[in-house]
């Protein structure tokens, strides 16, 4: 959550925000993505995948909030976020330039439908992100839930250019040796990213990828089956609706909170326009 000037204008005494969280680090991976941390109030507990209200006071004094998925597990006791960069965005064109000490304004009532709840038990969990759609994921891959529940996770992770891939991919690549789930993913964990504009060793949509079925020969894996799969997707408004579009053909449902079927979408998702 997914998804320029000071964070806080300088007074000449300290400004407090309401629900005011520290910036404990930061992050840039390019000139449209960058992640951060903060402390994380000792009352919030969440599930992973669900996202939260970040966000900063305006110009008039009044909170500007965003919905952001948090990015660091249920356990972490900080909390990890994803983000895009639009210069002319009212939030994030201030939100990244953001540094360790200064603070965020955080509504700790977390909610969301990219959790485990709202899917039937199955034996294969797909994990769809564009983007910065990525930071539920991120949340989690380092869930021990995932890997107990799961015989095989597959994430896949589509952007336009290479540089994009990497917040997702050094998470992906750091699982194996996590002392708290490594023994846990194994060789449970199968990674397929793509990009859309820069060359790179596999290029397309991911959508255009699993209608042809190249995905599937390529992961070695058949097609999707209602019995087996589960899916969550995350990502731009239209990736989203190509993405449910494919499963519902496939004959899998989508679930929620209430009612857990095969695969779930996240609705609250941070895009171009922050």
């Amino acid at each position: 959550m997914t998804d320029q000037t000071p964070v806080v204008e300088k007074a000449a005494s300290p400004v407090t925000l309401p629900d005011a969280q520290t910036v404990t680090s930061v992050r840039h991976f390019t000139d449209r993505l960058f992640a951060f941390r903060v402390t994380r109030p000792r009352s919030l507990r969440f599930r992973s995948g669900e996202f939260v209200m970040i966000g900063l006071l305006g110009e008039n004094g009044k909170p500007l909030l965003r919905a952001y998925s948090i990015a660091s597990p249920a356990w972490d006791e900080e909390l990890e976020f994803y983000s895009i960069k639009v210069p002319n965005g009212p939030l994030t064109s201030r939100l990244q330039h953001i540094q360790p000490g200064d603070e965020i304004i955080l509504r700790p009532k977390p909610v969301g439908t990219l959790v485990h709840d709202a899917l039937l038990p199955g034996k294969r969990l797909w994990m769809f992100a564009t983007g910065t759609g990525f930071a539920p994921f991120a949340s989690l891959l380092r869930e021990p839930e995932t890997w107990e529940k799961y015989d095989e996770v597959i994430v896949t992770h589509t952007c336009r250019e290479v540089a994009e891939l990497t917040y997702g991919r050094e998470i992906v690549e750091s699982l194996k040796d996590d002392e708290l789930i490594g023994e846990m993913v194994g060789d449970k964990l199968k990674y397929y990213p793509t990009t859309t504009r820069e060359e790179s060793p596999k290029m397309g949509r991911i959508t255009t990828l699993i209608e042809s079925g190249e995905a599937f020969r390529d992961l070695g894996i058949p097609p999707l089956d209602p019995a087996v799969d589960r899916a969550m997707v995350c990502g731009s408004l239209a990736f989203n609706l190509d993405i449910k579009a494919l499963l519902e053909k496939a004959g899998l449902r989508e679930g929620a909170n209430s009612d857990p079927a095969e695969f779930v979408v996240e609705k609250a998702f941070v895009g171009d326009g922050v």
